[in-house]
């Protein structure tokens, strides 16, 4: 058996490596970063009629991959204790001292720092609006432990992104905005409901709320009316902008592929095929963005 001394020994010689670092803002798993992009573009795309400005179109890659990354760094310092008694989670670089929390903020604070700068070069509406991000992106942490559910808090921290877009391409935010916004917070709730069934046990044993367990035998429901909330906000929007039926036909074979998600959550689904089930939000979303290019162009 390894002597317990040598493995903290290890660990101390690679304490802020640049492998744990990068584990640490998760830069070899850009899920997270598309889910949050993806909403963005839908507003872009749809605020720009089908073919949004190259300038804003980097601007906010760029800053959805930094608030991410410093979103999952506040998430790990938050909930380390939490980490280290969850299978999943309990070799996340700040669970195991990899990383230590002085390190984190730090990391945080150029994250949250850069992405400032990005935002400098906006209209002054969106300067406005930014701080209400950094709030949320620093809020949704700490909502698992007094909301049942917090995947709403990550709605509302993704969805900010639809109105800061809105409103750097358009200097106002109009009622499109607002559907996509609502519309990000019911996507939101769905996948990451899917996601939280990976940990519903151990959130149960260590007393961690989730709307997994908030719903119980009705997840499959709550999952279903959640994305079919996101597939009619996401057409309103698209009609009140003029898209073209294309964005329709998208929006269909999304919502068809959602009911197959929710007929199978009404079976029990192990860890991992709740993992395959949330990775594929990301092809739905990037379906809808496609539909609502396609729909103005053609």
């Amino acid at each position: 058996m390894r002597d317990p001394s040598s493995a903290a020994s290890d660990v101390g010689s690679h304490r802020g490596s640049w492998p744990a670092l990068a584990r640490l803002i998760r830069l070899g798993n850009q899920t997270g970063t598309l889910l949050l992009l993806l909403p963005t573009l839908w507003s872009l795309v749809l605020a720009e009629h089908g073919v949004p400005d190259v300038r804003l179109l980097g601007t906010f890659v760029l800053g959805s991959f930094l608030m991410r990354s410093a979103g999952v760094v506040l998430n790990d310092l938050a909930d380390r204790e939490y980490d280290r008694r969850v299978v999943r989670t309990q070799r996340r670089p700040l669970a195991t001292g990899e990383a230590t929390p002085k390190q984190a903020m730090t990391i945080a604070a150029a994250l949250v720092g850069s992405a400032a700068l990005l935002v400098l070069t906006l209209n002054p509406l969106t300067l406005s609006l930014s701080p209400i991000a950094v709030c949320l992106a620093a809020l949704y942490p700490f909502a698992k432990r007094f909301i049942h559910v917090p995947q709403a808090m990550l709605g509302l921290a993704f969805g900010w992104g639809t109105i800061m877009a809105w409103a750097a391409s358009r200097g106002t935010v109009e009622l499109p905005a607002w559907l996509l916004f609502m519309a990000t917070v019911c996507w939101a709730i769905g996948y990451d409901t899917i996601y939280a069934l990976q940990d519903a046990d151990d959130d149960r044993r260590i007393g961690v709320k989730s709307s997994a367990l908030f719903f119980g035998d009705f997840t499959w429901l709550a999952v279903g009316l959640s994305l079919a909330g996101m597939v009619l906000l996401v057409g309103a929007a698209g009609w009140l902008s003029g898209t073209g039926p294309i964005c329709y036909g998208a929006l269909s074979v999304v919502g068809a592929l959602c009911v197959r998600q929710v007929r199978e959550l009404r079976r029990s689904v192990n860890p991992l095929r709740a993992f395959e089930l949330f990775h594929q939000h990301v092809w739905f979303g990037s379906v809808i963005l496609g539909g609502l290019v396609a729909g103005f162009l053609w």
